[in-house]
């Protein structure tokens, strides 16, 4: 029965698709469940945001080849974009995701409107194997429970590979990791807004004149400055306020801006300082949340007894995996950033950019759980240091295990941009977002593969990545 069980992909974003695709070329049964109604339902919530990396860096290759090869139900007529371009959300999704996901030989394996809520193990005869039951638990079946809008429904598989990222369990506003008092009220009322909202587009009128608190000091917390910068200037009621949990430092705000080797990652930090340094956006230091009350508008209680109202609080705070429905799986988490014990020390964001991470594959990937894998955003637990391309590699080397090739699944390599194309947030993924830009100004450095495996050293410098990655003549003297 194990043999003729799906493998069950969880999530149709770009890595989950992935995982498909590399699976399919090797033969191998899969079942991709959705929580969405579409593939990258999460991306299609930032789509007005610009990735920093360009094309080259976001296509698969096993998705590539399943896109470009011909069959009798299949024309083969997809183009792949520029690879210099860097594409918004939106893009990714109509020129990449969703021709993927239409493909004749991956779209009937998609299940849209499933949600996981449990992964446990049983018998293949029926009977349960619970967290603490060990007896013949290798040759058990995974029990995937998802919600759907017909209710309840059990889903059997010889192997999970979970891809569904952290899109939907984003830090919260409060101090020390959890929710201020008031948050889930102020959230449910609409005071407290998406991680990545559109004030410059379909937020517009809904932000225009009105008192905004960005929170966060990275590369989301700077789209969305920019955003709001500009709304103001066509409409200078409008009030921005920038909180960050510590004393503001320029160079780590904004970053190395024409020293930085991607210039359109120079550009945000160069952009965000204009803004800030012509009085269109206000800095508050040490903006420890403790607590928050919704009336007409949104009072918002700091540690050190201040308070102010504002009409929104934008949450750009960071992400974190759910663990919650893996409960019944036996994993070994480093108790830190809450990825697989191996990969920790490799991603850990005090040493380590997106382009100083070594490639990884199944081996650092495996839990004592047999044939479960976490791989994409949601495998790098709380670090901010996933990068796309990475994801992929990830889920080759699974794909190639899954399929009992432990050759090619240990031969695992990188091919990055020196600098890492590094963000600290957006479900803490790497590649995005950048701030619009022309195309001349945002080609990536020269990639290499010597920076993959290179020695690290704490963050000094630029938004919160990680270390320091193409600022190098900012190094003297700085500190966090």
């Amino acid at each position: 029965m194990i043999q003729t069980t799906p493998v069950v992909v969880i999530g149709a974003g770009p890595i989950g698709l992935a995982a498909a695709a590399h699976l399919i070329e090797r033969d191998q049964d899969v079942r991709v469940l959705e929580s969405g109604i579409s593939a990258g339902a999460a991306i299609a919530e930032w789509g007005h945001i610009k990735l920093f990396s360009t094309w080259r860096y976001n296509i698969d290759a096993a998705s590539r080849r399943l896109l470009e090869t011909p069959s009798d139900s299949y024309a083969g007529e997809w183009e792949a974009p520029r690879d210099t371009r860097l594409p918004t959300g939106a893009e990714l999704i109509t020129e990449y995701l969703a021709p993927l996901a239409a493909h004749p030989r991956l779209a009937p394996r998609i299940s849209y409107g499933h949600r996981v809520t449990r992964i446990t193990r049983v018998q293949p005869h029926g009977a349960g194997v619970d967290k603490s039951s060990s007896r013949n638990r290798a040759d058990s079946l995974f029990l995937v429970r998802t919600e759907t809008a017909a209710g309840s429904q059990d889903v059997l598989a010889r192997a999970v590979i979970d891809a569904s990222g952290t899109w939907r369990t984003p830090n919260p506003v409060g101090r020390s990791g959890i929710e201020a008092l008031g948050e889930v009220e102020a959230t449910t009322e609409g005071f407290i807004t998406s991680p990545l909202p559109d004030p410059f587009g379909v937020d517009a009128e809904r932000f225009a004149g009105k008192t905004i608190l960005v929170l966060g000091a990275g590369h989301s917390a700077a789209n969305t400055l920019i955003s709001l910068g500009r709304l103001r200037q066509a409409h200078p009621d409008t009030q921005i306020l920038w909180g960050l949990r510590g004393v503001a430092n320029p160079v780590r705000l904004y970053g190395g801006g024409a020293a930085d080797e991607l210039p359109a990652r120079g550009q945000l930090g160069t952009s965000l300082r204009r803004f800030v340094e012509n009085g269109d956006i206000r800095i508050l230091e040490n903006a420890s949340v403790t607590s928050l009350s919704a009336g007409a508008q949104l009072t918002v209680e700091f540690a050190d007894r201040r308070s102010l109202n504002v009409d929104f609080l934008v949450p750009a705070t960071g992400f974190r995996p759910d663990l919650a429905p893996l409960a019944e799986l036996r994993l070994d988490l480093d108790q830190i950033v809450e990825a697989p014990r191996q990969l920790a020390p490799l991603i850990d964001p005090e040493f380590h950019s997106c382009g100083t991470v070594t490639a990884h594959g199944a081996r650092v990937l495996a839990h004592p759980e047999p044939d479960f894998f976490v791989v994409g955003m949601k495998s790098y637990g709380r670090a901010p240091t996933f990068l796309m391309a990475t994801g992929y590699e990830q889920v080759r080397s699974v794909a190639a295990a899954l399929a009992g090739d432990h050759t090619a699944a240990d031969l695992v390599e990188l091919d990055l941009p020196e600098t890492g194309v590094c963000s600290t947030d957006l479900g803490g993924s790497c590649d995005s977002p950048s701030p619009s830009a022309p195309a001349s100004s945002c080609e990536p450095s020269n990639p290499t593969t010597d920076s993959c495996g290179a020695p690290a050293s704490p963050a000094r410098i630029g938004f919160a990545t990680g270390t320091v990655h193409g600022h190098a003549e900012l190094l003297g003297g700085t500190k966090e």
